[in-house]
């Protein structure tokens, strides 16, 4: 498992809620937003809880393609061996500069996401109930510093205080 360092919890998490994430289902694109409820997905595909999940560039650091990849697969292969159904999405800010894959996962549990987040060095995932708005899960502590706007921090939840039911 790996130590994630990050410099500032709240700069990232803000970058995290403004991204623009994307599922491909069934040969169409589904977006998602944090904060907002994900039903044309949901309809798609019928699940209890729903996470976005990625296992490029740990902690928001850039790594080249073939590590990028070289883990990628590793994730693809844990999700295999545990069964999770699993559909291929992406994150992207929204001026399009940064672009990372990433896997909509469903019905999995809050402790294995937790655990293969923490393997794969991430620093949040997006994880929901259905019927509920998409949320953010930051997997480091809340800083006590500044802040998050309010819009952002009724989505988002911290290491310190999710349960992982």
């Amino acid at each position: 498992m790996r130590e994630l360092q990050v410099v500032d919890a709240t700069e990232l998490a803000a970058a995290y809620a403004a991204a623009h994430y994307a599922v491909v289902l069934d040969g169409d694109t589904v977006p998602l937003r944090v904060g907002h409820p994900a039903s044309d997905l949901e309809a798609y595909c019928p699940a209890q809880r729903y996470v976005f999940i990625t296992a490029w560039n740990p902690a928001s650091e850039p790594h080249s393609d073939t590590a990028n990849e070289t883990a990628d697969a590793l994730l693809v292969a844990q999700l295999d061996a545990i069964g999770v159904q699993r559909h291929v999405a992406w994150s992207e800010c929204p001026d399009g500069q940064w672009r990372e894959p990433g896997w909509l996962l469903a019905d999995i549990d809050g402790p294995t996401t937790g655990l293969l987040a923490q393997e794969f060095g991430q620093a949040a995932v997006l994880d929901w109930q259905r019927g509920q708005p998409v949320r953010l899960r930051m997997l480091v502590e809340r800083p006590d510093a500044r802040p998050l706007p309010e819009a952002v921090a009724a989505f988002t939840d911290w290491v310190d205080d999710v349960v992982t039911a």
